[in-house]
Protein backbone atom coordinates (compact mmCIF):
# COMPACT_ATOMS: atom_id res chain seq x y z
CA UNK A 1 0.00 0.00 0.00
CA UNK A 2 1.40 3.36 -1.02
CA UNK A 3 1.98 5.76 1.90
CA UNK A 4 0.53 9.20 1.25
CA UNK A 5 2.28 12.35 2.33
CA UNK A 6 -0.09 14.38 4.51
CA UNK A 7 -0.88 17.88 3.35
CA UNK A 8 -2.51 20.83 5.01
CA UNK A 9 -4.22 23.91 3.68
CA UNK A 10 -2.33 27.20 3.96
CA UNK A 11 -3.66 30.68 3.88
CA UNK A 12 -3.22 32.24 0.46
CA UNK A 13 -1.49 35.58 0.10
CA UNK A 14 -3.84 38.46 -0.52
CA UNK A 15 -2.51 40.22 -3.67
CA UNK A 16 -4.24 43.41 -2.60
CA UNK A 17 -2.18 43.53 0.59
CA UNK A 18 1.46 44.47 -0.04
CA UNK A 19 4.21 42.47 1.60
CA UNK A 20 5.90 44.63 4.22
CA UNK A 21 9.66 44.22 4.56
CA UNK A 22 11.52 45.22 7.69
CA UNK A 23 14.50 47.59 7.26
CA UNK A 24 16.79 44.62 7.85
CA UNK A 25 15.06 42.62 5.13
CA UNK A 26 15.01 45.54 2.70
CA UNK A 27 18.77 45.93 3.02
CA UNK A 28 18.75 49.73 3.04
CA UNK A 29 19.90 52.09 5.79
CA UNK A 30 18.12 51.73 9.11
CA UNK A 31 16.63 54.99 10.36
CA UNK A 32 15.48 54.68 13.95
CA UNK A 33 12.73 56.75 15.50
CA UNK A 34 13.11 58.76 18.71
CA UNK A 35 11.43 57.24 21.75
CA UNK A 36 11.39 57.33 25.54
CA UNK A 37 10.84 54.70 28.19
CA UNK A 38 12.24 53.00 31.25
CA UNK A 39 14.64 50.73 29.34
CA UNK A 40 15.99 53.69 27.39
CA UNK A 41 16.59 55.49 30.70
CA UNK A 42 18.32 52.41 32.08
CA UNK A 43 20.52 52.22 29.01
CA UNK A 44 21.39 55.94 29.30
CA UNK A 45 22.32 55.46 32.96
CA UNK A 46 24.53 52.49 32.14
CA UNK A 47 26.14 54.29 29.20
CA UNK A 48 26.77 57.35 31.37
CA UNK A 49 28.53 55.28 34.01
CA UNK A 50 30.61 53.48 31.37
CA UNK A 51 31.54 56.81 29.76
CA UNK A 52 32.55 58.25 33.11
CA UNK A 53 34.67 55.18 33.79
CA UNK A 54 36.27 55.07 30.33
CA UNK A 55 36.97 58.76 29.78
CA UNK A 56 37.49 59.79 33.41
CA UNK A 57 39.80 57.09 34.73
CA UNK A 58 42.58 58.00 32.30
CA UNK A 59 42.83 61.48 33.86
CA UNK A 60 43.15 60.33 37.47
CA UNK A 61 46.60 60.60 39.06
CA UNK A 62 47.94 58.30 41.77
CA UNK A 63 51.28 58.71 43.55
CA UNK A 64 52.58 61.20 40.95
CA UNK A 65 51.68 59.01 37.96
CA UNK A 66 48.64 58.14 35.92
CA UNK A 67 46.40 55.86 38.00
CA UNK A 68 45.68 53.35 35.22
CA UNK A 69 48.47 53.00 32.67
CA UNK A 70 49.77 50.10 30.61
CA UNK A 71 53.40 51.12 30.20
CA UNK A 72 54.51 48.85 27.36
CA UNK A 73 58.03 50.29 27.28
CA UNK A 74 58.65 49.47 30.93
CA UNK A 75 56.46 46.35 30.73
CA UNK A 76 54.43 47.47 33.71
CA UNK A 77 50.67 47.73 34.19
CA UNK A 78 49.67 50.25 36.86
CA UNK A 79 46.22 50.07 38.45
CA UNK A 80 46.05 52.72 41.15
CA UNK A 81 48.34 51.50 43.97
CA UNK A 82 49.27 48.16 42.36
CA UNK A 83 51.77 47.42 39.60
CA UNK A 84 51.60 44.26 37.53
CA UNK A 85 54.37 42.70 35.46
CA UNK A 86 54.61 40.18 32.62
CA UNK A 87 55.08 37.52 35.31
CA UNK A 88 51.52 38.33 36.44
CA UNK A 89 50.05 37.64 33.01
CA UNK A 90 48.19 34.64 34.40
CA UNK A 91 46.00 37.10 36.33
CA UNK A 92 44.95 38.74 33.06
CA UNK A 93 44.02 35.33 31.70
CA UNK A 94 41.94 34.72 34.82
CA UNK A 95 40.11 38.04 34.33
CA UNK A 96 39.25 37.08 30.74
CA UNK A 97 37.96 33.68 31.84
CA UNK A 98 35.85 35.29 34.58
CA UNK A 99 34.47 37.78 32.05
CA UNK A 100 33.59 34.92 29.68
CA UNK A 101 31.74 32.97 32.37
CA UNK A 102 30.02 36.16 33.50
CA UNK A 103 28.81 36.64 29.95
CA UNK A 104 27.62 33.03 29.80
CA UNK A 105 25.74 33.44 33.08
CA UNK A 106 23.98 36.65 32.04
CA UNK A 107 23.13 35.12 28.65
CA UNK A 108 21.46 32.08 30.22
CA UNK A 109 19.62 34.40 32.61
CA UNK A 110 18.52 37.27 30.36
CA UNK A 111 19.72 36.75 26.81
CA UNK A 112 21.75 39.44 25.07
CA UNK A 113 21.37 42.22 27.62
CA UNK A 114 25.13 42.77 27.46
CA UNK A 115 24.76 43.61 23.76
CA UNK A 116 21.83 45.93 24.34
CA UNK A 117 23.10 47.87 27.34
CA UNK A 118 26.86 47.63 27.86
CA UNK A 119 28.66 46.47 24.71
CA UNK A 120 30.88 49.33 23.40
CA UNK A 121 29.68 48.69 19.86
CA UNK A 122 26.05 49.21 20.90
CA UNK A 123 26.78 52.17 23.22
CA UNK A 124 28.75 54.07 20.57
CA UNK A 125 26.18 53.21 17.90
CA UNK A 126 23.43 54.78 20.05
CA UNK A 127 25.61 57.89 20.45
CA UNK A 128 26.16 58.13 16.71
CA UNK A 129 22.43 57.71 16.08
CA UNK A 130 21.74 60.50 18.56
CA UNK A 131 24.16 62.75 16.65
CA UNK A 132 22.30 61.79 13.48
CA UNK A 133 18.99 62.87 15.02
CA UNK A 134 20.45 66.20 16.16
CA UNK A 135 21.94 67.07 12.76
CA UNK A 136 19.49 65.53 10.29
CA UNK A 137 16.24 65.33 12.23
CA UNK A 138 14.05 62.42 13.28
CA UNK A 139 13.27 59.33 11.24
CA UNK A 140 10.95 60.87 8.66
CA UNK A 141 13.25 63.82 8.02
CA UNK A 142 16.25 61.55 7.55
CA UNK A 143 14.39 59.35 5.10
CA UNK A 144 13.41 62.43 3.08
CA UNK A 145 16.98 63.74 3.24
CA UNK A 146 18.30 60.43 1.89
CA UNK A 147 15.89 60.57 -1.04
CA UNK A 148 16.51 64.27 -1.78
CA UNK A 149 19.05 65.33 -4.43
CA UNK A 150 22.34 66.81 -3.28
CA UNK A 151 22.06 70.46 -2.31
CA UNK A 152 23.79 72.94 -0.02
CA UNK A 153 21.25 72.11 2.70
CA UNK A 154 21.98 68.38 2.43
CA UNK A 155 25.75 68.91 2.30
CA UNK A 156 25.70 71.07 5.45
CA UNK A 157 23.62 68.58 7.41
CA UNK A 158 25.68 65.59 6.28
CA UNK A 159 28.90 67.51 6.92
CA UNK A 160 27.79 68.40 10.45
CA UNK A 161 26.91 64.78 11.14
CA UNK A 162 30.19 63.33 9.90
CA UNK A 163 32.17 66.11 11.59
CA UNK A 164 30.63 65.27 14.96
CA UNK A 165 31.10 61.56 14.31
CA UNK A 166 34.81 62.15 13.66
CA UNK A 167 35.09 64.35 16.77
CA UNK A 168 33.55 61.63 18.96
CA UNK A 169 35.81 59.04 17.30
CA UNK A 170 38.93 61.13 17.91
CA UNK A 171 38.10 61.70 21.58
CA UNK A 172 37.44 57.97 21.94
CA UNK A 173 40.77 57.10 20.31
CA UNK A 174 42.65 59.58 22.54
CA UNK A 175 41.09 58.08 25.66
CA UNK A 176 41.92 54.54 24.56
CA UNK A 177 45.52 55.27 23.55
CA UNK A 178 45.81 57.32 26.75
CA UNK A 179 45.76 54.08 28.73
CA UNK A 180 49.00 53.03 27.00
CA UNK A 181 50.84 56.36 26.96
CA UNK A 182 50.34 59.18 29.50
CA UNK A 183 47.21 60.97 28.31
CA UNK A 184 48.21 64.47 29.40
CA UNK A 185 51.43 64.34 27.42
CA UNK A 186 49.58 62.70 24.51
CA UNK A 187 47.01 65.51 24.40
CA UNK A 188 49.74 68.16 24.58
CA UNK A 189 51.77 66.48 21.83
CA UNK A 190 48.70 66.22 19.63
CA UNK A 191 47.81 69.88 20.19
CA UNK A 192 51.35 70.97 19.26
CA UNK A 193 51.60 68.44 16.39
CA UNK A 194 54.63 66.82 18.02
CA UNK A 195 53.15 63.36 18.45
CA UNK A 196 55.36 60.42 17.43
CA UNK A 197 54.69 58.38 14.32
CA UNK A 198 53.72 55.20 16.20
CA UNK A 199 51.37 57.01 18.57
CA UNK A 200 49.84 58.99 15.70
CA UNK A 201 49.20 55.75 13.80
CA UNK A 202 47.28 54.21 16.70
CA UNK A 203 45.28 57.37 17.32
CA UNK A 204 44.27 57.48 13.66
CA UNK A 205 43.62 53.72 13.62
CA UNK A 206 41.20 53.79 16.55
CA UNK A 207 39.58 56.97 15.26
CA UNK A 208 38.89 55.26 11.95
CA UNK A 209 37.75 52.04 13.66
CA UNK A 210 35.25 53.90 15.86
CA UNK A 211 33.99 56.01 12.96
CA UNK A 212 33.51 53.03 10.64
CA UNK A 213 32.06 50.61 13.22
CA UNK A 214 29.60 52.97 14.92
CA UNK A 215 28.83 55.19 11.93
CA UNK A 216 28.72 52.88 8.95
CA UNK A 217 28.74 49.21 9.94
CA UNK A 218 26.53 49.50 13.02
CA UNK A 219 24.18 46.51 13.18
CA UNK A 220 26.34 44.60 10.69
CA UNK A 221 29.00 44.22 13.39
CA UNK A 222 26.44 42.71 15.78
CA UNK A 223 24.83 40.55 13.13
CA UNK A 224 27.68 39.39 10.90
CA UNK A 225 31.00 40.03 12.66
CA UNK A 226 30.46 39.40 16.37
CA UNK A 227 30.89 35.69 17.27
CA UNK A 228 28.67 36.15 20.34
CA UNK A 229 25.59 36.56 18.16
CA UNK A 230 26.35 33.20 16.56
CA UNK A 231 26.63 31.06 19.66
CA UNK A 232 24.33 32.89 22.07
CA UNK A 233 21.22 31.09 20.83
CA UNK A 234 22.60 27.69 21.86
CA UNK A 235 22.88 28.99 25.44
CA UNK A 236 19.21 29.91 25.69
CA UNK A 237 16.73 27.59 27.34
CA UNK A 238 12.97 27.76 27.85
CA UNK A 239 13.45 29.94 30.95
CA UNK A 240 15.85 32.52 29.50
CA UNK A 241 14.44 36.05 29.57
CA UNK A 242 14.34 37.41 26.04
CA UNK A 243 12.55 40.28 24.30
CA UNK A 244 9.32 38.62 23.19
CA UNK A 245 6.05 39.48 21.48
CA UNK A 246 2.99 37.96 23.15
CA UNK A 247 1.27 36.64 20.03
CA UNK A 248 -1.59 35.10 22.00
CA UNK A 249 -2.52 38.55 23.23
CA UNK A 250 -1.58 40.59 20.17
CA UNK A 251 -3.08 38.60 17.29
CA UNK A 252 -4.99 39.26 15.16
CA UNK A 253 -3.25 42.57 14.68
CA UNK A 254 -4.79 45.54 12.93
CA UNK A 255 -5.84 49.19 13.25
CA UNK A 256 -8.96 50.24 15.14
CA UNK A 257 -10.66 53.22 16.72
CA UNK A 258 -9.66 53.95 20.29
CA UNK A 259 -13.21 53.49 21.58
CA UNK A 260 -14.02 50.47 19.36
CA UNK A 261 -14.83 47.02 20.72
CA UNK A 262 -11.88 45.48 18.96
CA UNK A 263 -12.37 42.11 20.66
CA UNK A 264 -15.73 41.78 18.95
CA UNK A 265 -14.01 42.47 15.66
CA UNK A 266 -11.63 39.58 16.29
CA UNK A 267 -8.61 41.80 16.86
CA UNK A 268 -5.84 41.48 19.42
CA UNK A 269 -4.01 44.24 21.29
CA UNK A 270 -1.47 44.86 18.49
CA UNK A 271 -2.63 47.75 16.28
CA UNK A 272 0.12 47.07 13.71
CA UNK A 273 1.59 50.56 14.11
CA UNK A 274 5.11 49.18 13.44
CA UNK A 275 6.56 51.43 16.17
CA UNK A 276 8.51 48.43 17.45
CA UNK A 277 10.14 48.13 14.02
CA UNK A 278 10.83 51.85 13.65
CA UNK A 279 12.83 52.09 16.89
CA UNK A 280 14.82 48.87 16.44
CA UNK A 281 18.56 49.59 15.92
CA UNK A 282 18.97 46.37 13.91
CA UNK A 283 15.80 46.88 11.85
CA UNK A 284 13.91 43.68 12.73
CA UNK A 285 10.27 43.03 13.57
CA UNK A 286 10.15 41.44 17.02
CA UNK A 287 6.69 40.10 16.18
CA UNK A 288 8.38 37.61 13.87
CA UNK A 289 9.84 35.87 16.94
CA UNK A 290 13.36 35.58 18.37
CA UNK A 291 15.96 36.42 15.73
CA UNK A 292 19.73 36.40 15.45
CA UNK A 293 19.76 40.17 14.89
CA UNK A 294 17.98 41.01 18.18
CA UNK A 295 20.43 42.53 20.68
CA UNK A 296 17.95 42.61 23.56
CA UNK A 297 18.04 46.39 24.00
CA UNK A 298 14.36 46.73 24.92
CA UNK A 299 13.72 49.64 22.52
CA UNK A 300 10.69 47.86 21.09
CA UNK A 301 9.33 47.35 24.61
CA UNK A 302 9.48 51.09 25.33
CA UNK A 303 7.84 51.92 21.99
CA UNK A 304 5.05 49.37 22.42
CA UNK A 305 4.39 50.35 26.04
CA UNK A 306 3.95 53.98 24.99
CA UNK A 307 1.35 52.94 22.41
CA UNK A 308 -0.43 50.73 24.95
CA UNK A 309 -0.54 53.66 27.39
CA UNK A 310 -2.17 55.91 24.79
CA UNK A 311 -4.81 53.29 24.01
CA UNK A 312 -5.44 52.45 27.65
CA UNK A 313 -4.29 48.84 27.22
CA UNK A 314 -2.11 46.94 29.66
CA UNK A 315 1.64 47.10 29.10
CA UNK A 316 3.68 44.03 28.25
CA UNK A 317 2.52 43.12 24.75
CA UNK A 318 6.25 43.20 23.99
CA UNK A 319 8.27 42.40 27.11
CA UNK A 320 11.13 40.49 28.61
CA UNK A 321 9.74 37.02 29.07
CA UNK A 322 10.70 33.37 28.80
CA UNK A 323 9.42 30.84 26.31
CA UNK A 324 7.88 28.91 29.19
CA UNK A 325 6.03 32.02 30.41
CA UNK A 326 4.65 32.82 26.95
CA UNK A 327 3.36 29.26 26.75
CA UNK A 328 1.38 29.83 29.94
CA UNK A 329 3.84 28.41 32.44
CA UNK A 330 6.05 30.01 35.09
CA UNK A 331 9.71 30.91 34.61
CA UNK A 332 12.07 28.72 36.63
CA UNK A 333 14.88 30.70 38.20
CA UNK A 334 16.68 27.84 39.96
CA UNK A 335 17.65 25.50 37.16
CA UNK A 336 20.82 23.42 36.69
CA UNK A 337 22.20 25.41 33.77
CA UNK A 338 21.92 28.77 35.51
CA UNK A 339 23.01 27.53 38.94
CA UNK A 340 26.01 25.77 37.41
CA UNK A 341 27.21 28.92 35.67
CA UNK A 342 26.64 30.96 38.83
CA UNK A 343 28.61 28.47 40.94
CA UNK A 344 31.53 28.40 38.49
CA UNK A 345 31.55 32.18 38.30
CA UNK A 346 31.58 32.54 42.11
CA UNK A 347 34.32 29.91 42.41
CA UNK A 348 36.55 31.63 39.85
CA UNK A 349 36.02 35.08 41.38
CA UNK A 350 36.98 33.65 44.77
CA UNK A 351 40.08 31.95 43.35
CA UNK A 352 41.07 35.16 41.56
CA UNK A 353 40.65 37.23 44.72
CA UNK A 354 42.83 34.76 46.64
CA UNK A 355 45.51 34.77 43.92
CA UNK A 356 45.46 38.57 43.87
CA UNK A 357 45.85 38.79 47.63
CA UNK A 358 48.64 36.20 47.68
CA UNK A 359 50.46 37.63 44.68
CA UNK A 360 54.18 37.88 45.53
CA UNK A 361 55.50 41.42 45.44
CA UNK A 362 59.02 40.16 44.87
CA UNK A 363 60.22 38.30 41.79
CA UNK A 364 63.41 36.31 41.26
CA UNK A 365 64.58 34.71 38.01
CA UNK A 366 67.87 32.83 37.89
CA UNK A 367 69.83 32.24 34.69
CA UNK A 368 73.03 30.20 34.69
CA UNK A 369 75.86 31.33 32.44
CA UNK A 370 76.13 29.41 29.17
CA UNK A 371 79.61 28.20 30.04
CA UNK A 372 79.90 24.82 31.73
CA UNK A 373 82.01 25.73 34.75
CA UNK A 374 85.40 27.17 35.63
CA UNK A 375 88.09 26.80 38.26
CA UNK A 376 88.76 29.84 40.47
CA UNK A 377 92.05 30.94 42.06
CA UNK A 378 91.47 28.62 45.03
CA UNK A 379 91.06 25.62 42.78
CA UNK A 380 87.32 25.43 43.41
CA UNK A 381 84.72 24.63 40.75
CA UNK A 382 82.65 27.73 40.11
CA UNK A 383 79.46 28.55 38.15
CA UNK A 384 78.29 32.02 37.12
CA UNK A 385 74.64 33.11 37.49
CA UNK A 386 72.55 36.16 36.71
CA UNK A 387 69.81 37.01 39.24
CA UNK A 388 66.96 39.13 37.93
CA UNK A 389 65.24 40.69 40.95
CA UNK A 390 62.09 42.81 40.67
CA UNK A 391 60.66 45.01 43.40
CA UNK A 392 56.92 44.96 42.61
CA UNK A 393 55.97 47.26 45.47
CA UNK A 394 55.51 51.04 45.38
CA UNK A 395 58.16 51.56 48.11
CA UNK A 396 61.94 51.29 48.20
CA UNK A 397 63.06 47.93 49.59
CA UNK A 398 66.25 46.28 50.86
CA UNK A 399 66.74 42.57 50.23
CA UNK A 400 69.05 39.84 51.48
CA UNK A 401 70.46 37.33 48.99
CA UNK A 402 71.51 33.86 50.07
CA UNK A 403 71.52 30.16 49.21
CA UNK A 404 68.98 27.84 50.83
CA UNK A 405 70.86 25.16 52.79
CA UNK A 406 74.17 25.95 51.04
CA UNK A 407 76.08 22.90 52.38
CA UNK A 408 79.30 22.72 50.37
CA UNK A 409 78.29 25.68 48.16
CA UNK A 410 79.45 29.23 48.74
CA UNK A 411 77.81 32.33 47.24
CA UNK A 412 80.16 35.04 45.97
CA UNK A 413 78.64 38.44 45.30
CA UNK A 414 76.50 41.08 47.05
CA UNK A 415 74.55 39.71 50.00
CA UNK A 416 72.19 42.71 50.18
CA UNK A 417 70.49 44.76 47.52
CA UNK A 418 68.52 48.03 47.63
CA UNK A 419 65.83 48.56 44.97
CA UNK A 420 63.71 51.60 44.24
CA UNK A 421 59.92 51.21 43.75
CA UNK A 422 59.29 49.07 40.68
CA UNK A 423 63.01 48.69 39.96
CA UNK A 424 64.44 45.70 38.09
CA UNK A 425 68.07 44.71 38.72
CA UNK A 426 70.20 42.10 36.96
CA UNK A 427 72.78 40.96 39.50
CA UNK A 428 75.75 38.75 38.49
CA UNK A 429 76.91 36.31 41.18
CA UNK A 430 79.01 33.17 41.34
CA UNK A 431 78.71 29.98 43.34
CA UNK A 432 81.75 27.91 44.28
CA UNK A 433 81.87 24.26 45.32
CA UNK A 434 84.08 24.27 48.41
CA UNK A 435 84.47 20.47 48.69
CA UNK A 436 85.39 17.77 46.22
CA UNK A 437 82.60 15.30 45.53
CA UNK A 438 83.56 12.18 43.67
CA UNK A 439 81.25 11.62 40.74
CA UNK A 440 79.16 14.65 41.71
CA UNK A 441 78.26 15.93 38.24
CA UNK A 442 75.23 18.27 37.98
CA UNK A 443 73.73 19.27 41.32
CA UNK A 444 70.74 21.36 42.42
CA UNK A 445 70.87 24.48 44.51
CA UNK A 446 68.36 27.17 45.46
CA UNK A 447 68.69 30.96 45.58
CA UNK A 448 66.57 32.93 48.02
CA UNK A 449 65.83 36.66 48.24
CA UNK A 450 64.25 38.02 51.45
CA UNK A 451 62.73 41.42 52.21
CA UNK A 452 64.70 42.73 55.18
CA UNK A 453 61.74 44.79 56.46
CA UNK A 454 59.29 41.89 56.10
CA UNK A 455 61.13 38.58 56.53
CA UNK A 456 57.98 36.64 55.62
CA UNK A 457 58.17 38.16 52.15
CA UNK A 458 60.64 35.96 50.36
CA UNK A 459 61.02 34.07 47.11
CA UNK A 460 63.24 31.12 46.19
CA UNK A 461 64.21 29.77 42.77
CA UNK A 462 65.99 26.52 41.92
CA UNK A 463 68.90 26.23 39.52
CA UNK A 464 71.60 23.74 38.51
CA UNK A 465 75.29 23.67 39.40
CA UNK A 466 77.56 21.92 36.92
CA UNK A 467 80.68 20.15 38.11
CA UNK A 468 82.96 17.58 36.46
CA UNK A 469 82.52 13.88 37.08
CA UNK A 470 85.50 12.68 39.20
Amino acid sequence: MTELIPVRAVESIDPAKPIRLTPAQAGGPIHTRSFTGRFRNLRLLGAGLLFLLFFGTAWIDWNDRQAVLWDLGARQFHIFGATYWPQDFILLSAILIIAAFGLFFITVLAGRVWCGYACPQSVWTWIFMRVEQLTEGDRGQRIKLDAAPWSLHKILRRGAKHGLWLAVSLVTALAFVGYFTPIRQLTLDLATLEVGATTAFWVLFFTAATYINAGWLREKVCRDMCPYSRFQSVMFDRDTLIVSYDAARGENRGPRRKDADYKAEGLGDCIDCTMCVQVCPTGIDIRDGLQLDCIGCGACIDACDSVMDKLGYARGLVRYGSERELAGGKTRWLRPNLVGHAAMLALMIGAFAWALAERPLLSLDVTRDRGLYRENALGQIENIYSLKIINKTQQARSYSIALVEPGDFELHGPSTLHLAPGEIRDLPVSVALTATRNGAGPQHLQFEVTDQAEPDSRVATRSTFLAPLR
